[in-house]
């Protein structure tokens, strides 16, 4: 077995977007695919627990010690664009917002809503991350992925998985995604693009809390409404519970205020749902992926 470095204890909360976490009892961060592996055949050999992160974001880890081994997969970031094509390679820890400016640079359109989401292509997939009507997998080619039992690689045509609404097959499965590849539409003016994406930042920065730690959306939107727009009429905009805050720009956000802990953004995430549920009789499922609850 290659070697490969293993940190011990390491406390999770500076590898998620809101900023709370507790800690991991083993911790690593591949540079390789081929890295990425040895670690997943090391937690086989050790028999031990295992859960891979990309940027954190739409994650909420409890204030414990979490047995086993978290592997982040940021410093995966090979990516490579044909602008005459418009095929786009990347791996899973790539980050949206880096594909949506080499998309503009190379003048390839469709990619323009990608900026300002704070995850990486392994989480988009695993979401099925989007904006409005627009999902990733709509430009989904095929992915690349680990089976976590037995260590094999398989590589996936889209047409063989599941998307649905902030879903894909990947939350039911034992696969890990180790990269995917993407066609956008190529040959287009690169200005206009340019300009589209700075747009579509410039409405995300003014109308989400990036000035503070947050998962991004909190809630999937139910059929034909906003989960905002639900919280908001329910009165809990600008809800605090502890340094927990649902936020006052965007009611789908939860923001951390200073020290919030685990407990607090699951006390409030809790409130949320009762308080829509009572009041306007909808369940409000979380988009964010919950780690020891």
């Amino acid at each position: 077995m290659k070697d490969i470095i293993i940190k011990n204890n390491i406390n999770l909360l500076n590898y998620t977007t809101i900023k709370v976490g507790g800690c991991t009892e083993f911790f690593a961060e591949p540079e390789s695919i081929s890295e990425l592996i040895e670690y997943l055949k090391w937690v086989k050999l050790n028999n031990l627990k295992c859960r891979i992160i990309g940027a954190g974001s739409n994650l909420l880890i409890k204030d414990t010690l979490h047995n086993g081994l978290t592997i982040c997969t940021k410093k995966l970031k090979k990516i490579k664009i044909n602008k005459l094509s418009g095929l786009v390679e990347a791996e899973s820890g790539v980050m949206l917002p880096v594909i949506a400016n080499l998309l503009a640079h190379n003048g390839c359109e469709g990619g323009e809503w990608l900026i300002g989401i704070p995850g990486t292509i392994g989480g988009a997939v695993f979401m099925n991350a989007g904006c409005g009507e627009l999902w990733i997998s709509k430009y989904l080619l095929s992915v690349q992925v680990i089976d976590t039992q037995n260590l094999k690689v398989y590589s996936f045509n889209k047409e063989n998985l599941i998307f649905n609404y902030r879903f894909s097959s990947f939350q039911t499965n034992k696969f890990a995604i180790l990269s995917a590849n993407f066609m956008f539409r190529p040959n287009s003016n690169i200005k206009k693009i340019a300009d589209k994406t700075k747009e579509n930042l410039k409405k995300r920065t003014k109308t989400q809390p990036y000035h503070l730690p947050s998962f991004g959306s909190v809630f999937k939107n139910p059929t034909n409404n906003f989960a905002g727009k639900l919280i908001e009429e329910v009165g809990l905009k600008g809800f605090s519970i502890g340094n927990a805050q649902v936020s006052k720009l965007h009611s789908n956000f939860i923001v951390n205020n200073g020290d919030a802990t685990s407990e607090e953004i699951y006390q409030l995430i809790t409130v949320i749902q009762q308080k829509v549920l009572q009041k306007k009789g909808i369940f409000l499922h979380p988009e964010v992926r919950m780690i020891g609850y």
